[in-house]
């Protein structure tokens, strides 16, 4: 898999207010503890004591940045976190987020998931006017585009919904102002972002519902897309002008890839999303085989799937090192396939003289599964049958997910023939487009598939 993450936002409103603490903190700290798989690039939470915005980010994981000492300090009754994968502008501290600043309403610290696609045509236009910039991300265009309808609207909820009305693209947003805390989601709903609340009455806002369960608050709902949520006072109340402005497009890769398979996203538990892959990958394309391994981990659900409808062993077919870092922070290909036997390793014992099917997530440039096939070939695997979770990658993605440009997609250069070639596998089956309309029978909206269709939507 070669596919990088998205990113990953939490934040929660104290129901007690006359209390400062490192509480929400430490509440925030678990909740992108349970979001780190959607970015591990850095990560940073702020808090409010309804005066002051204070916080703390870095480059690194979550355990890596926070400890007692740091966390101790971020007193508030209010607080948000983030997680990040870049898929605007580089890495490094200064891109880290929240993102917090001053402005001449106040002070504001926000957290974004997404990718704003007119990003460039407002970042020059603020420049124009005397816009200064502190760092290269998207994030920051959504900072001063409230900022600026900030000064022209009564509240800052309304200074949202203006700028919600000039930003494009897709944006899940969390954001902190003095005696607020403030969700949006864009009126696709292209990322996905979630509520619950604590047995004490605390409001907790996610990306996933595995957030919200190592928080130990009960799910509510998902946020509409267009939809803004204000806490304030203790109170909940919403803006839904923007609501059913669209029809709701969910980036589907969510189910395939992106989250926990412990999580449910807009009333589809995701596990029983990536079985449905297999099942169908099974009807669409069986064979002969002595046993069925998926690659860990979102290729598990779906081989395990693919094994139940037909009637061949399933068997973890890898042991994996989780604490190897991703495959794309090497990019040469010699040190690539060093990482990735760092970070996958066959179990020769259940693969030795076996007919193996291989079931994975996606093939983006071929370059890891072609390594993955090698190994299982060098484990004494006598045949190896590639099966794809989803449809192959035509198109690069703009809404949030590093699908890259088409000269580094294998299957836009390549037919499904002679991808099988190059990555070495004795047969190959990508999910077909109309089984992926049937992965998630829950979901509660449309979805989006340009990254395998080209059908944007923005």
């Amino acid at each position: 898999m070669e596919i990088r993450e998205e990113c990953g936002v939490f934040g929660i409103y104290k129901k007690n207010r006359n209390e400062a603490d490192s509480y929400c903190a430490k509440i925030t700290y678990l909740g992108l503890m349970a979001l780190q798989h959607r970015g591990q690039e850095a990560c940073g939470i702020a808090v409010n004591n309804e005066r002051e915005i204070f916080y703390h980010k870095d480059v690194g994981l979550v355990n890596e940045v926070f400890n007692d000492t740091n966390i101790s300090t971020l007193t508030g009754t209010m607080a948000i976190g983030h997680v990040r994968y870049s898929t605007h502008g580089s890495g490094g501290k200064e891109n880290a987020q929240p993102l917090v600043l001053n402005y001449a309403k106040g002070q504001l610290a926000l957290v974004h998931n997404g990718n704003i696609v007119n990003y460039s045509e407002l970042r020059k236009e603020y420049e124009k006017t005397g816009a200064i910039y502190q760092t290269s991300t998207d994030t920051e265009i959504i900072a001063h585009t409230i900022a600026r309808q900030r000064l022209n609207t009564a509240s800052i909820e309304l200074a949202v919904l203006a700028a919600m009305k000039i930003l494009k693209g897709a944006y899940s947003l969390i954001i902190l102002s003095p005696n607020k805390l403030i969700a949006a989601r864009d009126s696709f709903g292209f990322r996905p972002l979630c509520y619950g609340i604590k047995e004490d009455g605390s409001y907790v806002f996610a990306s996933e519902t595995c957030a919200l369960d190592v928080s130990n608050a009960k799910f509510i709902r998902d946020v509409e897309p267009g939809e803004i949520i204000i806490i304030e006072n203790g109170k909940l109340s919403s803006i839904t002008d923007l609501c059913k402005t669209t029809n709701g497009k969910l980036c589907i890769f969510e189910y395939i890839y992106f989250a926990r398979p412990d999580s449910t996203i807009q009333g589809q538990f995701v596990n029983e999303a990536r079985k449905a892959t297999g099942k169908f990958l099974a009807k669409l394309a069986p064979v002969e085989a002595d046993v069925v391994i998926g690659v860990p981990d979102s290729g598990v659900p779906s081989a395990m799937g693919y094994a139940e409808e037909s009637g061949i062993k399933y068997q973890e077919g890898f042991g994996k090192n989780r604490y190897a870092g991703r495959t794309f922070i090497r990019p040469d290909q010699l040190s690539r396939e060093a990482a990735v036997r760092l970070k996958l390793n066959p179990l020769k014992e259940y693969i030795k003289d076996k007919r193996v099917i291989m079931v994975d997530d996606s093939i983006v440039r071929g370059t890891t599964t072609k390594i993955i096939i090698k190994m299982l070939r060098d484990s004494g695997a006598k045949e190896v049958h590639v099966r794809i979770s989803s449809p192959p990658f035509l198109y690069p993605c703009y809404y949030g997910t590093d699908v890259p440009n088409t000269g580094q997609l294998i299957s836009y250069h390549h037919n499904i023939e002679e991808v099988c070639d190059i990555i070495g596998a004795d047969s190959l089956a990508f999910l077909d487009l109309d089984d992926l309309k049937n992965i998630a029978p829950k979901l509660n909206m449309g979805f989006c598939d340009a990254c395998f269709t080209g059908n944007y939507v923005v």
